[in-house]
Parts: C-alpha cells; structure tokens; sequence
C-alpha cells in the first residue's frame, strides 16, 4: 500500500454506499490508500470547497464523486482543484440513473470530469489506479497483471464454451 491516501472517494449521500464500495474493493487491489467520505455539494457546500482545495496539499492525486439524480458533486469538484475528478453516476428511479450521468458527463469547456457508466464504481477505482500508475511503478506492475487475468478468465470461459459445443 502507498503511505498516504492518493485517492479521495466522495459520496453525495450514504445511500451511494452499496455502489461506492465496488471502487474501494478495486483501489484495494492495486494497493491504493483511499479517503472515503460523504460529503454534498447541495447541503454543505462549504465542505465540499474546503476538502476540495485541500485535497493537493493532503497528498490526494485523484478524486472520484459518486452522486445521483442532479449528480453536480462531481462537476463542483472538478471546478475547485486541478486534481483528476472521476465521476460515478449513481442509478436513480428518474430515468435509470440516466440523469445522472448526463449531469457529470456534460461539463462546460475547462472543467473535464471522467465519467464511468451508471453505477460504474468499479471501473472508476480501476481508472484512478491507471492514472496513477503513470507515476507509481507497483501500481502498474499489478494492473499489467490485471490486464492478463482478465485475459486467462476469457480465455478460460471460451475453452469451456468450446468444450460443450
């Protein structure tokens, strides 16, 4: 594991938790500190700016907000720090989450934020350890590794598939 958190997870509300925790599970394999915390852009927006342009200074290289329905907590994020901001729009029961993914991926010129699909949360800790392994070399050596493993299980699932046929 790296000393320090490099990665901040932030959640819009608690409810996110049940998909949040896929992106935990995936920093946790590369071995990535994180910083999970919920935090709203819409009810403590004072917060939000605070951890946001103190997040450098702490360490953190990339940040990743999971939010659903209006779904700004990404795009607040993006528009306070020069850190990479991965966002996670959370499903929600307007339009199967589609509204939240619309309101991350839709960022106005100058504020990027890399969106993941629709309760994506896996892919986006596995994004956060590819960007961050352009700078830690343990990091990419395991998702090299990841990348075979994930190779073997096709190839393993087509033997078997072949094998019935």
């Amino acid at each position: 594991m790296l000393d320090t958190p490099k990665v901040a997870v932030i959640m819009g509300s608690d409810s996110d938790f049940d998909v949040v925790k896929k992106c935990l599970i995936a920093l946790e394999r590369f071995g990535i500190e994180y910083d999970v915390q919920v935090i709203s852009a819409h009810r403590n927006p004072q917060k939000i700016f605070e951890y946001a342009t103190t997040a450098e200074e702490r360490g953190i290289e990339v940040i990743i907000g999971a939010a659903g329905k209006a779904a700004h907590l990404p795009g607040v994020i993006a528009g306070i720090t020069p850190l990479p901001v991965i966002g996670i729009p959370i499903q929600t029961s307007f339009q199967g989450g589609l509204d939240s993914l619309l309101s991350i991926v839709q960022m106005p010129a100058g504020v990027p934020v890399a969106t993941v699909a629709v309760n994506g949360a896996e892919n986006a800790g596995i994004l956060a350890a590819q960007m961050l392994s352009i700078k830690y070399p343990e990091i990419r050596e395991k998702m090299k590794a990841y990348k075979i493993l994930l190779n073997d299980e096709v190839v393993a699932k087509n033997e078997k598939v072949q094998e019935i046929l």
